[in-house]
Order: structure tokens, then sequence, then C-alpha cells
């Protein structure tokens, strides 16, 4: 079996998507292994989600530090003494510096509840409503300094029905971002470590 990629997923609330990264990491032929999930939140229900899943889970407290930068110190410390190869974002609610991003650059995934480039931001479901659009969806990208801006690694369309509501049409997209992030994730991770092998970074086992 080959290595898997050593992943941590950043929260601020309970997670959702967190929960399919996991679930879906339980199979040995998944491309990544889930070390550890990380609120900036302690209070973040997901903690207990993923401590009853069995992934270790921590907070690192935003108000521990005096700024940003500090913050983002410690967050990168606590990764790399991980070793994390993935960060994936699941509702982690603060928008990373450029510095950090370019540390990080080509190993943060995203998970945005829109067909990126349209409507980055949030309160993507009520803009797609206001807009009027016929299709609305998710988008699994690669975090950039620009906000919703990265490559974008997959996408799922779903439908805007007659008579959909905000909250109708996001129970439908989430659906499919608990379908796309898994495989997303899946497909990074093992292309990651298929170079990491060809470059003698690390070796099958």
């Amino acid at each position: 079996m080959s290595p898997r990629a050593r992943t941590v997923v950043l929260i601020s609330g309970r997670g959702s998507n967190m929960s399919a990264l996991v679930e879906a990491a339980r199979s040995p032929d998944f491309a990544a292994e889930i070390v550890l999930v990380l609120s900036d939140e302690p209070g973040a229900p997901g903690l207990a989600i993923a401590r009853e899943a069995g992934v270790a889970a921590e907070a690192t407290d935003f108000r521990a530090y005096p700024g940003k930068a500090a913050f983002e110190a410690a967050l990168d410390a606590r990764l790399r003494a991980e070793r994390a190869e993935i960060v994936c974002l699941a509702g982690f609610m603060r928008v990373l510096s450029p510095p950090f991003v370019e540390r990080w650059k080509g190993r943060i995934l995203n998970i945005h509840p829109s067909l990126l480039p349209n409507l980055r931001g949030l309160n993507t479901h009520e803009r797609a409503l206001r807009q009027g659009v016929a299709e609305h969806g998710c988008t699994v990208h690669f975090v950039t300094a620009e906000l919703d801006a990265g490559p974008i690694i997959a996408q799922a369309r779903v439908p805007v029905l007659t008579g959909d509501d905000a909250e109708a049409l996001a129970a439908r997209v989430l659906r499919e971002e608990h379908r796309i992030y898994p495989a997303a994730l899946n497909a990074v991770a093992r292309s990651l470590t298929a170079a990491n092998v060809r470059e003698g970074r690390l070796n099958p086992s």
C-alpha cells in the first residue's frame, strides 16, 4: 500500500464537510489520512464529532493571540508539527493571509457553495435566488491569496427549482458538497503522493 497523505481539516463550527472527509478516509483505498481536526473556536461542535469518529481534534483559539499574524504563526507551527501535507478548509471562517497561503501553496483546499467564479463570498444561496439562475452548485478549489479565486478542482451542479428558498437550495447543494469534497481530496492526495514518490521524498510501503 502507498503512503497516505497526512491531512488536517480546519473548522469553525459543526463541520459537516469534515465529517464527510473523515468518513471517506475510513476506506483503506482513500489516498488521504485525516490526522487532525483543528478549530479556531474551542466550542466548535465539530471537535466533539471528530473525536467521536476517532480522529484527534483540538482548538487553536484565535482569541489567545494578539493579532492575525501571531494566530497564523501558531496555526502554521501546529500544522508542521503534525507533518501535514494537505490542509482542508471545511467551514473555517477565517480568511487566511497571503503569506500563510503562500507557505502552503498548492496544498490548501476549500469547498465553496457556488459555481465559481460566480458568487464568491458569503450568502451564495440567497444571491443565486436573487439572480434567478437556473443552476447553482458547489466548487472545490485550491486556496490562493485572492478570495474564492484559486484553481478549480471539482464542481457539482444542482437545479434551482420553482419555489426554492435559500434553505432548500442550501440543503441540495450540501449533499453535493459531501460527495465532491472527498473525491477531490482523494484525487489531490493521490497526485501528491505520486509526485513525492517520483521525486524521492518518500517510498511506497
